[in-house]
């Protein structure tokens, strides 16, 4: 499923519980701890239910977990499906439990039994995790999987489904972003992924690229740099949605096609997976198709830089200096360090022409922050405490975790050069903090900014909570809800 399932509620009541009975896939029932379900089921006509909640496997079962019953007696379904899920739980329990459901929707007609609140959120979990990418697969795993579909038999149908909108919204751009980070880098180059985000406009998105000669005339030499290598050019991206008249908000990308590590070429083992180090820019671009899609009463900028960095005989080397558009001196001491480069020069760029009233920046820029945070949580770096807090609100509520790094001048001394404004790398220590406070000097003090390096969460290494393993789309979901309680 590369883009979400079909999902859709009717009301819960007697004369839709008949479909319960006559259902032919899976039906899906939740039940609470105790094994009480919806009172509307008549036990008498399901004389085998008391068996299977009083069963061991049942008892067993942690919270959102759920029992499979092959063929279960009294019903003309496949499987029946018993959920253990709390009778008043939070959004965020809500969209874990329906998460739990995501892999079975993949391929499954399924009818859940929902007689809890906010059955939003659960189809949100259901959506979220009934993702798979079989573009390059010649025989699709199943050839029915465009005609899935679940259905929510809950309390107020119409009022879910207008509260899920909004949500699915959320989802598209989260499977936008997914797509183009599973993409390989020879078919999702520099080129090809303008022209994706060029056809944001059928969506309302005002789109505009900004080729080399105009990246040259802009003074853009860091994030020019980085390409010199490629065969492929090196773009800047930029997309407006004007839904206000506010000032805008910022969300700022880096789009590495892929990574060699440049001259300072990288290991062989592993390196396949630098086709993912453009995830940034796909977050970015997720947000904005999102945005589109919810028509939403904000104005929002998102700009990403895209090139691809190889070792090619015109490539920057170790040891070069090149000139921001802020006007700095860098010297490269490792061509691997790249992503800081792309940054510096967009991030200036977008205060420069935008004055935005917030900035976030989002890259897999370090492993370190790998060494540091696993992949369970974002590495968060900020200059202002209260921008800060409103987005970890945003960030827990959504359920993608985001953990607060430090910024501290005293790092700034290993950036020191003795030949230029800085150095590219500030040596083998706190390789995460120095990065961040590498793109502290082109962010202005007035600017409340948060940079994201989400090296560790943009590709775990196993399934998380809302996405199988691959990439997650981590970001989306938050910044869209932060854009959202910002207007």
């Amino acid at each position: 499923m590369e883009n979400p399932i079909p999902i859709d509620f009717s009301d819960l009541n007697p004369e839709t519980l008949q479909q319960m009975s006559s259902f032919e896939d899976v039906i899906v029932i939740l039940a609470s701890r105790e094994g009480e379900i919806c009172e509307l089921i008549n036990k008498a006509d399901f004389p085998q239910m008391d068996r299977y909640l009083q069963s061991d496997d049942f008892q067993k079962l942690s919270e959102n977990d759920f029992i499979k019953i092959d063929f279960p007696a009294d019903y003309k379904a496949k499987k029946l499906v018993i959920q253990k899920v709390p009778r008043k739980a939070s959004e965020k329990n809500q969209r874990k439990a329906g998460a739990k459901l995501g892999s079975l929707a993949i391929s499954n007609n399924i009818l859940v039994l929902y007689d809890r609140s906010k059955p939003e959120y659960y189809a949100e979990g259901i959506a979220l995790k009934a993702y798979k990418f079989e573009k390059f697969k010649s025989k699709k795993a199943d050839e029915k999987d465009n005609s899935n579909n679940c259905t929510i038999l809950c309390k107020k149908s119409d009022q879910a489904r207008r509260k899920f909108e909004p949500l699915n919204n959320s989802v598209s751009g989260t499977f936008f972003t997914r797509n183009l980070v599973n993409e390989p880098a020879n078919t999702l180059t520099t080129e090809s992924f303008a022209e994706q985000l060029i056809a944001l406009d059928e969506l309302g998105v005002n789109v505009q690229v900004l080729e080399e000669k105009e990246l040259k005339q802009l003074g853009m030499n860091t994030l020019l740099a980085v390409g010199e290598g490629s065969a492929s050019p090196s773009k800047v991206v930029i997309m407006e949605w004007k839904g206000s008249d506010d000032n805008p908000v910022a969300v700022v990308g880096k789009g590495v096609c892929f990574d060699t590590g440049g001259i300072s070429l990288k290991p062989a083992k592993g390196m396949e997976q630098m086709t993912m180090d453009m995830a940034g820019a796909g977050v970015v671009s997720g947000v904005m198709k999102s945005v589109a899609l919810k028509k939403a009463k904000a104005n929002v900028v998102g700009i990403v830089g895209l090139v691809e960095n190889m070792p090619g005989s015109a490539a920057q080397r170790p040891g070069d200096i090149v000139k921001s558009m802020k006007g700095d001196t860098v010297e490269v001491l490792n061509t691997d360090a790249e992503g800081r480069l792309v940054l510096a020069d967009i991030l200036w760029y977008v205060q420069e022409k935008y004055n935005p009233s917030w900035m976030i920046n989002l890259a897999t820029l370090t492993g370190a922050i790998v060494v540091s945070l696993g992949h369970e949580y974002a590495g968060l770096f900020s200059n202002d405490d209260k921008f800060c807090k409103r987005f970890l609100k945003s960030a827990d509520f959504e359920g993608e975790k985001a953990w607060r790094q430090p910024l501290d001048v005293n790092y700034d001394k290993q950036l020191d050069s003795r030949l230029a404004d800085m150095k590219n790398i500030g040596g083998p220590y706190a390789g995460a903090i120095t990065a961040a406070q590498f793109l502290q000097r082109f962010v202005k003090k007035d600017t409340p900014w948060i940079h994201l390096d989400i090296a560790g969460v943009a590709f775990p290494a196993k399934e998380g909570d809302f996405a199988p393993k691959g990439p997650s789309g981590w970001g989306v979901r938050t910044i869209l809800n932060l854009i959202g309680k910002s207007f």
